[in-house]
Formats: C-alpha cells, sequence, structure tokens
C-alpha cells in the first residue's frame, strides 16, 4: 500500500510541476499541457487497474495518442496536441472501465461458483 501512495503522490508531483511551468506559457500552449499531463494520468490510472490484460486495444490506442500528442507539443501544434490528449484520456478512461468490469465479472463468476459448490454441498448433507 505504502508503494501505490508513493506512486500516487509522483504523479501528483508530476502533474503539478506540468502545470506550473504550463501557466507559464503562452495562452494556446496552457489548455494543451494540461490535457497533456491529464492524458498521462489517465493511462497511468488504467494501466493501474490492469488495462494492458484485460482492455490491451484500448491502452494501445490510448498510449498511441498519448505520444501523438506529445509529438504535437514538441511541434508546437497545440491545437493537435490538446485534441490527440483528449482523446488519450478518453480511451484511457474506457480501458480503465473495460477492466474493472471485467475484475468485477470474473469476481461474481467466482462467487457464483462458490455459492453453486454451497448449495451442492447442502443438497447433499439433507439427502443423507
Amino acid at each position: 500500500m505504502q508503494k501505490h501512495t508513493m506512486q500516487m503522490l509522483l504523479r501528483v508531483a508530476g502533474a503539478a510541476a506540468v502545470l506550473s511551468l504550463a501557466a507559464c506559457a503562452s495562452p494556446e500552449r496552457t489548455p494543451a499541457t494540461a490535457a497533456v499531463a491529464v492524458s498521462h494520468n489517465a493511462v497511468d490510472n488504467a494501466v493501474s487497474a490492469g488495462a494492458p490484460e484485460l482492455a490491451p486495444q484500448e491502452i494501445n490506442a490510448a498510449r498511441d495518442k498519448m505520444m501523438r500528442a506529445n509529438q504535437a507539443l514538441a511541434a508546437k501544434d497545440y491545437k493537435l496536441a490538446r485534441e490527440l490528449a483528449v482523446q488519450a484520456q478518453a480511451d484511457a478512461k474506457l480501458a480503465q472501465s473495460k477492466a474493472a468490469s471485467a475484475k468485477a465479472t470474473a469476481a461474481a463468476d467466482a462467487l457464483n461458483a462458490d455459492l453453486r459448490v454451497l448449495r451442492q454441498e447442502v443438497d447433499r448433507a439433507n439427502t443423507q
């Protein structure tokens, strides 16, 4: 749990640093830089939720768009950078949701299997 807390603090510190740098930038650059920082956090959160295993297409799309947003930001194409960052964030949130859904489905399936076994044991005990 302590490792997770440290990772979260590093993410927040990184986002704060990016946003503070963005505050000194041009009006066009600020929203793009902030959007890219938010998309980075969204991708990190999706990865932590298990998206690479449970929603690989969505997380790969998010990573690709995030990479292209970084390239656009470096090229000072702030409009494209912001658009790609927003898309990357949406893809990452979808990946995170799909991962959470897959985990919930697996947990429900396991619970149903346990209940089935318990019912069989109760039925067997009642027939003896």
